[in-house]
């Protein structure tokens, strides 16, 4: 049975709890039932125990790499990412075969600022050829594209970071859409070289899982395991600054979406400019495409955010804000 067919029998995120694939098994998902405190929401019972990420953490994790200095008086930053095959926890007792970079999906969130030098260690400890292939403006050599790494060999991608903005980087060994679905994904971001206004800082992946491999999502996320932030929700303090950097790694679908209830939100298209493009409540994304988001809130409550496809949402794809008086104002 695919999604499609549990929401037209009105199963809506109890799909979750029927489609739990791994590499070696079918592991049976729990019930799914709506949480205590929001009765009208979806939601999974259990905890999720072998993830690839805490989402909480993932949430405000960045990776600066090992910095030094070289005689041109660059910037040089470091980092080491290696390919591999990991089984991770996307919803309590589900279960999916993933390819990930440094074990986890979404990859490391990388950080540069624009013109420094980026030296990425690249291992394929898989079981496949792939690559990295980072956006952004590069020589040809560095793009990933074409000279798949195979299993237990490395290379070296190094270039200059720029433009400043919020860029990505995927697996490009073909076939492509198998190698991104499986998880092979991260996000690049590359800081103005005169900083953006302070802010609390956070990054969202928005992907999803084909868990009986029939080339439609039965899961959907942000940052990876389904109904996080539903379940534990993120902290936001009255009146702060919130700027979120988002992308939209997605497979099989061809749009994605965000809608904050009850906010505005400016929108700063691919983070390639310091001024605003558009100020609004729900933003449509096609895979690949990225934006931050600024945003406060004024009162204090529990506020959701969500896909605005309804069928995203009840499959994994829904959180909640939680914002309280900030104590220290």
């Amino acid at each position: 049975m695919n999604r499609r067919d549990l929401l037209k029998r009105g199963v809506g995120a109890a799909g979750v709890a029927g489609l739990a694939a791994s590499s070696q098994l079918l592991k049976a998902a729990q019930s799914v039932v709506a949480p205590p405190v929001h009765l009208h929401l979806s939601g999974t019972v259990g905890e999720v125990t072998s993830a690839s990420i805490d989402p909480l953490v993932f949430l405000e994790t960045f990776d600066y790499g090992q910095v030094s200095r070289l005689p041109s008086g660059k910037t040089l930053r470091e980092f080491q990412l290696s390919a591999f095959d990991r089984e991770i926890e996307i919803a309590p007792g589900v279960f999916f075969p993933a390819w990930t970079y440094n074990g986890q999906v979404p990859g490391p969130t990388l950080r540069a600022t624009e013109g420094d030098i980026v030296r990425v260690r690249f291992r394929n400890a898989g079981s496949h050829p792939h690559t990295i292939h980072f956006h952004g403006i590069h020589p040809a050599r560095m793009d990933g594209s074409f000279e798949a790494v195979a299993p237990g060999e490395s290379f070296v991608y190094e270039f200059e970071a720029k433009p400043f903005g919020l860029q990505l980087y995927h697996c490009h060994a073909v076939p492509l859409k198998k190698h991104i679905a499986k998880g092979l994904y991260g996000v690049f971001i590359i800081d103005p070289k005169t900083p953006r206004p302070k802010a609390r800082e956070m990054v969202m992946v928005m992907n999803g899982f084909d868990t009986n491999f029939d080339g439609e999502n039965e899961v959907y996320a942000a940052n990876t395991v389904a109904f996080a932030y539903q379940k534990t929700p993120i902290p936001v303090k009255q009146g702060q600054l919130q700027r979120l950097y988002l992308l939209n790694a997605l497979e099989f679908d061809l749009i994605n979406s965000i809608h904050l209830h009850a906010n505005f939100f400016h929108v700063f298209r691919t983070g390639s400019s310091l001024t605003p493009h558009d100020y609004t409540d729900t933003l449509m994304m096609c895979q690949a495409e990225r934006h931050i988001l600024e945003f406060t809130y004024d009162e204090p409550g529990d506020y959701m955010f969500h896909a605005h496809q309804a069928e995203f949402n009840e499959l994994g794809w829904m959180g909640v804000f939680r914002v309280t008086e900030d104590v220290t104002a």
